[in-house]
């Protein structure tokens, strides 16, 4: 990865940092794109030596994930690769009890998110003339559904449906799209619903034949995985990284 240029978003904490701070150790030049201020942590890896820059991102927003595009361009003179991130939940909620508002800002985040963050990539690539590669963050909420979750699941399947339809549009021009699919990982998201919804979150858990929940590093991993040569023949996956829950 050396002297590649990635952008994640959501990279303030949880898989987005983990990935982040992956690909700098690996010897990319990494834009962490976050909604809120840069971390302390992303402060620390400029500091530990690593060629990073932070970049405030709203995901729903359109200029600004142009800016954000264009600010990483800037910067590193080009774009290689992404991990399109970002994402929220929502506490659980019956489809009859959800309200519009609720509906509305996880769909901006998740699924129009990662559908203006891959025509920005997709563009800057394009005018580049470069083979590239984005992943896309689905869940393993985009492969199966579980009650009270309609709308989290339902953004995540339309990231799997974006990522294959994106994906054979650009493959011939050397553009590899795919998605990865994390099961239940150990993030400061799922300790918010570790703690809130604890009966929920354990009958998850039994589900989970590996007994365990992931490490954020573990993710990190297969996306550094889908974005290196050793991948170049994957076009529009959706890789689930979860401990086996889906196979079942």
């Amino acid at each position: 990865m050396k002297d590649k240029v990635v952008i994640v978003t959501g990279a303030q904490q949880g898989i987005g940092f983990a990935t982040a701070k992956y690909f700098a150790k690996e010897g990319a030049k990494v834009a962490l794109a976050d909604i809120n201020e840069p971390s302390q942590q992303a402060q620390d890896l400029v500091k530990a030596g690593y060629d990073v820059i932070s970049i405030k991102c709203d995901v729903s927003n359109e200029n600004d994930v142009e800016s954000m595009v264009e600010q990483t361009v800037n910067a590193f003179g080009k774009l290689d690769f992404a991990f399109n991130n970002a994402g929220i939940q929502n506490p659980m909620t019956n489809t009859d009890e959800l309200d519009e508002d609720t509906y509305n800002d996880v769909m901006d985040v998740n699924a129009k998110g990662v559908w203006l963050c891959m025509k920005y990539e997709i563009l800057q690539l394009k005018k580049q003339g470069t083979e590239g590669a984005i992943v896309n963050c689905s869940s393993l909420g985009g492969l199966v559904g579980v009650p009270g979750r309609s709308v989290y699941h339902g953004s995540k399947h339309a990231v799997l449906g974006l990522t294959k339809s994106s994906a054979l549009e650009y493959a011939s021009e050397g553009i590899r799209i795919n998605a990865v699919c994390p099961g239940i990982i150990k993030t400061p998201m799922v300790e918010n619903m570790l703690a809130q919804e604890s009966d929920a979150m354990d009958e998850l858990m039994k589900q989970v034949p590996i007994k365990r929940l992931a490490e954020p590093e573990e993710i990190a991993s297969v996306v550094h995985w889908l974005c290196s040569p050793a991948a170049s023949f994957l076009i529009g996956q959706g890789i689930a990284v979860d401990g086996g829950y889906t196979v079942q």
